[in-house]
């Protein structure tokens, strides 16, 4: 498998070895297009477990893709866990919608739900990536968006919160939950 290079000619992302474009071979327009894809059809994948952002191809997400970084899998079929340090980064630089639960490890309703929600994360990837927050070890982050219950789902678009459901849900409802707002 060969590293992603942009291509400056056609303004397109390459998976082909730079060498077969700069050692004498010109690949044909044909050959191109399967060499390269059009910006819009690359996603950027948080790892849950490194938190460097990678570029998939979106037809190859629901191929198990892993980190170019830390080489586990980008999908775990489970929640990704947050912290105020890591927060900032999967909201912001993920394409996918992210859900964070925002959760406390006393609360009983949040226990209650936390097997409900790991099954909605393995429903839902790899089309939104699903991740908890602990409110008590990230109190700075859950102040910044006045979590005021536990548990709270609140979905992200680029960065920016689009929905907010406070209080416990089973599986079924968390994923129509998430799907009505995606």
């Amino acid at each position: 498998r060969h590293p992603v290079h942009r291509d400056s000619n056609a303004g397109r992302y390459c998976t082909a070895p730079k060498s077969l474009e700069i050692g004498g071979f010109i690949p044909t327009s044909a050959e191109q297009s399967l060499l390269c894809a059009d910006m819009s059809e690359l996603k950027h994948i948080v790892c849950p477990h490194c938190t460097v952002v990678n570029r998939v191809l979106a037809e190859r997400l629901a191929d198990s893709p892993r980190c170019g970084k830390c080489r586990d899998p980008l999908f775990a079929n489970e929640p990704a866990a947050l912290s105020d340090a890591t927060f900032q980064t999967h909201i912001e630089r993920s394409d996918l919608p992210v859900v964070v639960d925002f959760w406390a490890p006393w609360c009983g309703p949040c226990k209650m739900m936390a097997p409900a929600y790991e099954q909605a994360a393995a429903d839902l990837e790899p089309d939104f990536r699903l991740a908890k927050l602990n409110t008590e070890d990230a109190q700075g982050t859950a102040a910044r968006f006045q979590i005021r219950s536990i548990p709270t789902l609140v979905m992200f678009r680029n960065g920016q919160e689009v929905a907010r459901q406070p209080g416990a849900m089973g599986a079924a409802d968390i994923v129509r939950w998430v799907q009505a707002h995606a």
